[in-house]
């Protein structure tokens, strides 16, 4: 576990605990077991291959951060992180307090979205101080992912300056963007619950620090899937990021939809590379659904393009960015 004070106001125990996975580069001959999400014996989605506990291969290997989207989890994302394990890279990922789908859900999970960076660099800090991991993570050669929420967080995490007046008032202007609507993972975050929780004694200090600047050392390059909230973002701050950022999203993503979010980066910022893949939405970049998922949480396992070619897209891309910025 990493601890840091913001996640006490988001958890709904008021834990300050955050809760990470490390998926690693392992020494040869290990035995993998599916990494699965549901019910024991009764899983909605299978989200890769990885074994547990196993020895870590001898090497220093570059790090990567990643965030999950909102209500989802590390293990969500858990296709992705063992992929770029198995390709040399130690792979962080975090349960963010109050916004994932392990725990109960909270006001403050769901709209303290910039304190999700603070996760990320206390995960980096206790990887770093683990006995076992430490002596193999080069944490001077460090990269960001970020999925849907995860996007935004991996953009204040590289150094990027929120302003939620201007997301409040682009939702006010856009109120059917798909960022500014109830999401799937939590339809009772309303935007005017939303407006009316950032009032209370509870969260307005909190509120008034998100332009805080929170990015994390030695960040060399960013990869986003499907980002979301990117209208929080000046233009001008985006184009100020120094590192190199390559993003990909769905033609078809309704949720963060490209104009209003990856393409406004990919505008803003002469290093970004975009790439829209056709008839991808926004839930093609969770784990595979199983039959099970399918029946259950139909909405989270509609697609209308080949997931895994999605799901490959994505992983090349993000092995092209960091083999070229961490090697």
């Amino acid at each position: 576990m990493a601890h840091t004070p913001s996640a006490a106001v988001r958890d709904a125990g008021h834990s300050d605990q955050v809760r990470y996975t490390a998926w690693y580069p392992a020494q040869p001959g290990v035995q993998q077991q599916p990494l699965t999400i549901g019910p024991p014996g009764a899983p909605l989605f299978v989200a890769g291959y990885s074994a547990v506990d196993a020895p870590v291969a001898l090497g220093r290997w570059p790090v990567v951060l990643l965030s999950h989207g909102n209500g989802g989890s590390a293990r969500m994302m858990g296709w992705f992180g063992t992929a770029l394990a198995h390709a040399g890279y130690v792979v962080v990922a975090v349960d963010h307090p109050g916004n994932n789908g392990v725990d109960a859900m909270t006001e403050a999970g769901s709209i303290l979205t910039w304190n999700r960076a603070d996760d990320l660099a206390a995960a980096l800090a206790a990887v770093q101080a683990d006995p076992e991991l430490a002596p193999h993570v080069d944490a001077g050669r460090l990269g960001l992912v970020g999925y849907s929420a995860g996007g935004f967080t991996a953009l204040v995490a590289a150094g990027a300056r929120p302003d939620m007046s201007r997301l409040a008032a682009f939702c006010k202007a856009s109120p059917k963007d798909g960022v500014c609507m109830p999401q799937a993972e939590n339809p009772e975050m309303t935007l005017e619950r939303r407006m009316a929780a950032v009032a209370t004694p509870e969260l307005a200090p909190w509120v008034a620090r998100s332009a805080e600047d929170r990015r994390i050392p030695n960040v060399r390059a960013v990869f986003l899937m499907a980002p979301a909230i990117v209208q929080a973002f000046e233009p001008g701050d985006l184009a100020q990021l120094e590192v190199p950022l390559s993003v990909v999203v769905g033609e078809a993503d309704a949720i963060a939809s490209p104009a209003s979010n990856s393409k406004v980066i990919a505008d803003a910022n002469d290093n970004a590379r975009l790439q829209v893949l056709p008839l991808v939405g926004h839930y093609d970049f969770l784990a595979d659904c199983t039959e099970l998922g399918r029946e259950r949480v139909r909405e989270l396992c509609e697609v209308k393009a080949d997931k895994q070619a999605t799901h490959q897209a994505a992983i090349q891309q993000a092995r092209s960015l960091f083999d070229s910025a961490l090697r």
